[in-house]
């Protein structure tokens, strides 16, 4: 689908110079490629796939960085209305005449057919849909700014992975703590072994509403909203009767449903993992172990604890890495130092235990505090004198602004630092954790074969298998 485009702006005005005074009347939407792809004055296009609460922030941040939303894509034609006065109001001075001029789709296949003018689109629908949109976008050339987590399934990582090796366009998951400059002097602080060894980290996420033990979907079906194309929603994954209330709006009434999401380890999972994976270089886990303590059906525990070992890397030593929810906690032992900074263990977070000192951060990696042996008080990565000499060695991001980053990528700036590859690879090393819980227990991880050994009865939960009615395949 993709043309050439690189046309001068001479030759540009003079191919419509023809049309006349009154072709110029009403305001034009090009293609920002059109005026030159790296112009950082050209304004991008942007689509929108899914209009719900994340889209909210989304549209916001393109529309006050310049940019056209130029379509909003959604099946369910209530949220497509409340986006747009949504917009309209929280932006009064753009939002409701940018909310006017975009088109409004209920099918991203007639969006591609029908738009050929935009640059790039956001994707924030439930992480059923992400991979299979995200393969299709980028095969059409498009700039991809994705919510997380960008996989359900490990061969749904491995593809994006390495489709974002070989494409052109600009990627950018949505896991926004990365952006920020603490997450990224937490890195550099790790990886100068100021820390020394770090052979055990924990990770936790007590901070949503609890939710009740894993259960089955009620019985029963109710009427389908008028303007709401519940098939269509399901999309890629497996059909079922609707529910008012069940599964739909919002993320936190999917998230729990096992075939639809993968519960809080994906859903924030995919934000704390991102600092240890990278910080530590980790790989995927060679072994995993879920605590099973209560019966698995088809939706996530209600609290949920797993052990995660990653085999030595270089120089750095093997590490066993915690993830709990729910009502867990870390133990005592790990967090017996932290408790000292506010007299609690905090809701949520990631703490690295060094042979030298510890460093905790939230669970987006936005506030980050260390501790040295020696040290009698906690103090922030970016204040402590002890690392005053460590290299600033990654980028940093005007504001700390996620969606800034992936804008100026789009118009030739710096690439990204959290693309595709990177936010598929953090899911692949946590999914193993899922197949450790529906399993019902430890599995040993192939990773180079994408197996469980001598467990043929975890391929469907490794594998894709679509229903494809609504996909583009």
């Amino acid at each position: 689908m993709k043309r050439n485009t690189q046309i001068s702006r001479r030759m540009f005005i003079r191919g419509f110079g023809s049309a006349g005074i009154g072709a110029w009347a009403a305001p034009l939407v090009f293609p920002s490629r059109i005026l030159g792809a790296a112009s950082p004055n050209a304004k991008l296009n942007i689509a929108v796939i899914g209009t719900g609460i994340r889209s909210l922030y989304l549209i916001q941040e393109a529309l006050r960085q310049g940019s056209n939303i130029v379509a909003l894509c959604d099946v369910d034609a209530a949220q497509i209305a409340d986006t747009k006065e949504q917009i309209a109001k929280k932006l009064p001075d753009i939002g409701a005449a940018a909310m006017t001029k975009a088109k409004v789709y209920d099918d991203y296949r007639k969006l591609l057919e029908a738009e050929r003018s935009f640059d790039a689109v956001m994707i924030a629908t439930g992480s059923r849909w992400h991979a299979p949109l995200t393969v299709v976008f980028m095969k059409a050339g498009k700039h991809i700014y994705c919510e997380k987590p960008l996989v359900n399934k490990a061969t749904e990582a491995r593809e994006l992975m390495a489709l974002s090796r070989t494409s052109k366009v600009v990627t950018q998951t949505g896991t926004q703590g990365a952006s920020a400059k603490t997450f990224r002097r937490t890195m550099e602080i790790i990886e100068a072994g100021v820390l020394g060894q770090v052979r055990e980290a924990h990770l936790w996420s007590c901070w949503t509403p609890m939710y009740p033990p894993s259960h089955n979907r009620p019985e029963g079906e109710d009427p389908v909203p008028a303007g709401f194309n519940w098939d269509f929603w399901l999309g890629p994954a497996p059909g079922r009767p609707f529910k008012q209330g069940v599964y739909h709006p919002g993320s936190l009434k999917y998230l729990p449903w096992l075939d639809l999401s993968n519960g809080i380890l994906a859903g924030m999972g995919s934000h704390t993992f991102s600092l240890p994976v990278r910080a530590l270089k980790l790989g995927e886990p060679t072994r995993v172990e879920a605590d099973i303590t209560e019966p698995i059906k088809e939706t996530y525990i209600s609290a949920g604890r797993f052990r995660y070992e990653f085999a030595a890397r270089d120089n750095l030593a093997p590490v066993t890495l915690w993830w709990t929810d729910g009502n867990k906690y870390p133990p005592a032992h790990a967090t017996q130092d932290l408790q000292t900074m506010s007299g609690e263990v905090p809701k949520h977070g990631c703490l690295f235990l060094g042979d030298k000192g510890e460093i905790y951060a939230d669970g987006w990696g936005t506030h980050c505090v260390m501790k040295l042996k020696g040290d009698k008080k906690w103090r922030g990565v970016l204040d402590h004198e002890t690392v005053a000499a460590v290299p600033v060695t990654l980028p940093r991001v005007e504001a700390d602004n996620h969606m800034i980053e992936w804008l100026q990528a789009c118009q030739g700036g710096p690439a990204t630092f959290t693309n595709l590859e990177i936010g598929a690879h953090c899911c692949q090393v946590f999914l193993p954790g899922i197949l450790s819980l529906r399993l019902g227990r430890p599995i040993e991880w192939d990773a180079a074969h994408l197996n469980v050994p001598g467990a043929p009865e975890a391929e469907p939960l490794i594998q894709k298998n679509y229903r494809t009615k609504w996909l583009m395949i």
